[in-house]
């Protein structure tokens, strides 16, 4: 789980956050009925066929007190939210009845949502989520019915791992029933709830243990779950206060661009059409999701710098001459050092914006760098760059023919631009017929 969540992870969060307590779409409440229904009706079934004979009530009451406080601290992650139940589930299912561990278990985490509910923070529908969520008790709870036993610490073993191959297999069904059939996108985010679980488990063994000659033992969780409650709760804020960064460096980004288009017009719609067609282009080559951010407000702000350079350059009707273009070059390093000043991950941003008129082969500005040694981004800002400045009417031109635009870019793949970043434009904006 990592301290600094990268931006999709972020993102992810915080729509999950958004959704979490609001009411179930049509679809999504029909799937939670099925699956939190089913789950509901095969745990009462076998409670049916529990005994108590020989169970500390003590023993259970405790175990179920630390599970109602585990289930209320959540840990965000990517794709949802992990909880340190484990730390409590295994006590409980070492001391209560096997077949009543299911239904002891969704019971516990209907009881947890209760607050919100009746506060009217969550939708009623949410106790389908909930009773779905119990899936993963299932497995160990036959292992040790049909082993009619759980003093082995082998058996036990056996038991936790059929409950994480349970839990996997039951979440990515859910999973794949809300949003669709891909495995390998869910396995990867159930990994880390897992790897969690897996972690816990053994503290959990050894409080469950240690309850059948001190039942109050899963008690001593609760001050455990306290320190994690605090934990998981800077963690959360901590997402909430890089959106929020992140959204300010947005915010500055567009005020910018806003200034740029205000000093000069041609300039400010120019960098925004750009911005588009330069993200369509990150999102055919792959790019992450922090990639597409800086590429974004690269796009918006290449021209940035051109504020600081005297308009009667910048607006001049004719060619310029050698001294005016010496000037205009400098506009690549006074807009990274505006963007420098910003700070953060604008500071990334500068140095795609200072790098945005270096050449494939090298013989470009302000660095001569050549090849896969300019930044991605800075390629795709290029290309993106003078295919809209071809395309689009100029104080000294008139826009060029989307054909003879696609020859020119054909003709500089390789030299001015990117191949790969021109195959991929092309591909968006002049297909080859």
């Amino acid at each position: 789980m990592a301290l600094d969540p990268d931006l999709a992870t972020q993102q992810r969060i915080l729509e999950d956050l958004r959704a979490r307590h609001g009411g179930l779409a049509d679809h999504e409440a029909l799937v939670e009925r099925l699956y939190g229904g089913a789950f509901l009706a095969l745990a009462v079934g076998m409670a049916a066929t529990a005994t108590l004979h020989g169970t500390s009530a003590l023993a259970v009451l405790a175990a179920l007190v630390a599970f109602v406080v585990a289930t209320r601290v959540e840990f965000d992650v990517a794709g949802g939210f992990a909880v340190p139940t484990q730390l409590a589930f295994v006590p409980l299912l070492l001391v209560a009845p096997p077949a009543l561990v299911p239904l002891l278990v969704i019971l516990s985490w209907a009881l947890t949502r209760m607050p919100d509910i009746v506060g009217g923070r969550a939708s009623a529908s949410r106790l389908w989520v909930a009773f779905g969520n119990g899936w993963f008790s299932l497995g160990p709870a036959l292992v040790l019915i049909a082993a009619d036993g759980r003093d082995s610490v082998p058996l036990i073993v056996v038991a936790l791992l059929t409950q994480f191959v349970t839990d996997t297999f039951a979440s990515a069904l859910r999973e794949a029933a809300l949003r669709g059939p891909k495995l390998r996108e869910q396995l990867r985010e159930l990994r880390e709830v897992v790897a969690i679980d897996a972690a816990l488990a053994p503290v959990g063994v050894i409080v469950g243990l240690a309850a059948a000659d001190h039942p109050w033992a899963p008690l001593a969780l609760v001050p455990l779950l306290g320190v994690l409650a605090v934990f998981s709760r800077e963690r959360r804020e901590r997402v909430r206060s890089l959106a929020e960064l992140s959204n300010a460096y947005r915010g500055t980004a567009y005020v910018l661009g806003d200034v740029v288009e205000a000093d000069d017009a041609y300039t400010g719609e120019h960098s925004k059409g750009v911005v588009e067609l330069a993200l369509d282009v990150g999102e055919r080559l792959g790019l992450t999701a922090e990639q597409l951010r800086n590429l974004e407000f690269g796009a918006l702000l290449h021209d940035v710098g051109k504020i600081a350079i005297p308009k009667e350059i910048i607006n001049k009707p004719g060619k310029l001459d050698a001294h005016e273009f010496r000037i205009v070059k400098t506009h690549t390093t006074e807009g990274q050092a505006m963007l420098d000043r910003v700070g953060g991950f604008m500071s990334e941003v500068g140095r795609i914006v200072r790098s945005h008129h270096e050449r494939w082969d090298g013989a470009g500005y302000p660095d001569g760098l050549a090849g896969e040694a300019i930044a991605l981004e800075s390629r795709i800002i290029s290309a993106c760059d003078s295919w809209s400045a071809m395309t689009t009417t100029r104080s000294y031109r008139k826009a060029m023919p989307i054909e003879a635009a696609r020859a020119e870019l054909v003709a500089c793949s390789g030299s001015q631009f990117d191949p790969r970043v021109v195959d991929a434009l092309l591909a968006l904006v002049a297909p080859a017929v």
